[in-house]
């Protein structure tokens, strides 16, 4: 009895650790929360993302790791879209991965 209930034990402990490290990926906005989202920075140029109409600043990843902010496509420049995994926090989102999501390009017309 007492090998049946330590069994049981380890499965619903396994289990439910499995179940807290997925992470639910996020479908948002990315851009200088400064120059595209009208966001407020002592700092100046900084990432943010939009999701379910607020914005937000991340945490654990800067707006300089995905690339020139001040280039053609930069973030300073454009609003992307971006798949994130992270938690909300007030006006803050933590990151756990923040990937931009490729653009895709127009085909000229001949």
């Amino acid at each position: 009895m007492k090998n049946l209930v330590l069994i049981v034990s380890i499965l619903l402990i396994s289990s439910n650790i499995n179940a807290q490290k997925k992470e639910k990926t996020y479908k948002v906005l990315a851009s200088c929360g400064t120059c595209n989202f009208d966001m407020n920075s002592e700092t100046g140029c900084a990432l943010a993302i939009q999701y379910g109409g607020k914005k937000y600043w991340v945490d654990g990843s800067a707006i300089n790791d995905h690339g020139d902010e001040h280039a053609a496509d930069g973030l300073c420049e454009k609003i992307r879209k971006a798949e994130v995994k992270g938690s909300f926090n007030e006006q803050r989102f933590s990151t756990t991965s923040f990937v931009l999501i490729p653009e895709k390009k127009k085909k000229k017309k001949k």
